[in-house]
């Protein structure tokens, strides 16, 4: 009896702790492996099955750790072109399917190809930089969880190469990115900037942020730029909150919108604001499961996209992610089902016989599928299931 109440007050310590401060206690590579894509553990916002630190494959991790400490540490201000406020500080991108108009000399304003990537528009964009800190700082991550005993050091040399990184990108006042993103995904001749292009920084959601926690623990984020990159996430998270694009974007009905809702929880409780969290999630079920997601469980606005399978499956993920972050924060987004029947659990179920082929694919899908993108709300999915049997 006594071992069972002082199991009940250690879970409720560990749960209250997290609440405060979002930091991950070690575990040996040993039972890191054991708990590869077992989604999630309490001590990560996210802890993605696909994520570097949960790769079984040592060696290849190794070798993709080792081409990470080979590259230079990227920031916004290596942009050739500053954006319209002048200051190169300012995040800027480019809306990607927008492409010149070949009826004007100048081809201006550009015209949408829905689905069409207009490789131009990654020239002198930030998207591309924001995609290699996530990818690279998350490698560096993993190495430094999964090989820090290695004999050649490898653990220790990429914690402080992925430190390098963040620094650069959100701390060093020479290159640090402006907590915004007043010029996310503009279109030339239309606009300098739009709300949608908040969906952009889910980059630093899913990964990162994790990422971020694993370095801080391993001791080679210190305390003080930890608690700089929470002010710097803080203030993104004011502006996302506040500012014009933010609230437009919180008011789109498809994926933008769920990208939005999961970076504001996530961001929160990263930030230890468990409440403001725990109110966006939970908002959730009004705002997307009830106009999203029909009593079938498909999503009729990711079915009428071009890349309709693709656009299917990256909302299932964002709803996965949501499921994730309401089990921590005591929202049953799980258990909620609209007034309409729909329901996460539906939109899952709905995708997987098309994840896993069963049946063919009848909507639009004009770019190659990634099969890659089911991996995490399959797993997610997997998970729920077997914790409400």
């Amino acid at each position: 009896m006594k071992k069972a109440i002082l199991s009940a007050v250690l879970v409720f310590s560990l749960a209250a702790a997290w609440a405060d401060s979002p930091r991950v206690a070690r575990r040996t590579p040993q039972t890191a492996q054991q708990g590869a894509c077992a989604v999630p553990g309490h001590k990560l916002l996210l802890n993605r099955c696909d994520a570097p630190w949960n790769c079984e494959d040592v060696k290849l991790l190794r070798s993709k750790a080792e081409a990470a400490l080979k590259l230079k540490p990227v920031a916004v201000t290596d942009k050739e072109i500053a954006p319209p406020s002048g200051d190169r500080h300012d995040y800027m991108s480019f809306g990607p399917y927008w492409w010149p108009d070949p009826s004007k000399p100048d081809g201006l304003p550009y015209i949408r190809r829905d689905g069409e990537v207009n490789p131009g528009t990654r020239k002198n964009s930030d998207r591309p930089r924001l995609e290699t800190l996530r990818r690279t700082v998350a490698t560096l991550a993993g190495a430094r969880y999964r090989l820090a005993d290695a004999d050649d050091g490898l653990g220790r040399r990429a914690g402080e190469a992925g430190v390098r990184w963040l620094k650069r990108f959100f701390l060093d006042p020479e290159t640090a990115m402006n907590p915004n993103l007043e010029y996310g995904q503009s279109i030339p001749g239309i606009c300098k900037g739009r709300g949608i292009g908040i969906i952009d920084t889910y980059e630093l959601a899913d990964f990162l942020l994790d990422a971020i926690i694993l370095l801080h623990e391993s001791g080679d984020l210190s305390d003080g730029d930890f608690a700089g990159l929470r002010r710097w996430f803080g203030r993104y998270l004011d502006w996302l909150t506040t500012s014009a694009n933010g609230i437009k974007e919180r008011g789109e009905h498809n994926n933008h919108g769920t990208a939005y809702d999961v970076q504001v929880a996530a961001f929160s409780l990263f930030c230890g604001r468990r409440e403001q969290a725990a109110k966006t999630l939970d908002g959730m079920k009004a705002r997307r499961i009830d106009t999203q997601i029909r009593s079938d469980g498909s999503q009729p606005h990711e079915l009428a996209r071009t890349r309709a399978l693709s656009y299917s499956t990256m909302n299932a993920a964002l709803f996965a992610d949501a499921l994730v972050l309401g089990a921590q924060t005591g929202v049953d987004l799980w258990g909620y089902e609209s007034a309409g029947g729909g329901s996460i659990r539906k939109a899952l179920e709905w995708m997987i016989p098309y994840w896993e082929r069963k049946l063919e694919w009848k909507w639009r899908q004009i770019t190659k599928f990634d099969e890659r993108g089911a991996r995490w709300p399959l797993a997610v999915y997997r998970r729920f299931m077997r914790e409400t049997r």
